[in-house]
């Protein structure tokens, strides 16, 4: 399973990113934002978007952590 290393919300309201100020300069979208408050992954779009936000690379947002009970 591939999911976010940290809570992405936090770490771009830390940048000076707010929800609103997201949704204002159209940087993300509420969907985008709702999708990520749920837990979700971020499109492809998005994370390349979220890496010029934060400054990192995708490896630093996400991570996969094997499902041992896939292959049971």
């Amino acid at each position: 399973m591939i999911q976010c290393k940290f809570d992405l919300l936090e770490a771009l309201k830390a940048k000076g990113y707010t929800s609103y100020r997201l949704r204002k300069d159209k940087l993300l979208g509420e969907a985008t934002l709702t999708k990520i408050r749920a837990g979700g992954l971020p499109s492809w779009h998005e994370l390349d978007t979220l890496c010029s936000l934060l400054g990192m690379q995708p490896g630093d947002i996400v991570e996969y952590i094997p499902d041992n009970t896939r292959n049971a």
